[in-house]
């Protein structure tokens, strides 16, 4: 593996980690709660309905908002981590 390979798969990992809080934010899934008329809001909208009003633990939408409210646990962290790697190595490898 070359020098600027390393350097993008490093740099994907970190940008994806450092990232994920603010396209978390970004779609509605905050601090505070899910933001009224945001994209987050539409999900739990969505999962309330098929689910009979509320929405399941461990679902999709309560696992984002965790960590939203919260940030990313260590599992999570790692799983974030390895996908920006991933997709830095794939563009590497185009590149």
């Amino acid at each position: 593996m070359g020098l600027l390979t390393a350097a993008l798969i490093g740099a994907g990992a970190t940008g994806a980690v450092v990232g994920a809080p603010f396209v978390l934010a970004g779609i509605g899934f905050t601090s505070a709660g899910i933001a009224a008329g945001s994209y987050a809001a539409s999900m739990m909208s969505a999962a309330a309905v098929a689910n009979g009003g509320a929405v399941a633990a461990g679902s999709t939408v309560a696992v984002l908002q965790a960590a939203g409210a919260a940030g990313l646990s260590g599992v999570a962290t790692a799983a974030v981590g390895s996908a920006g790697a991933a997709l830095a190595g794939l563009a590497a490898v185009l590149i």
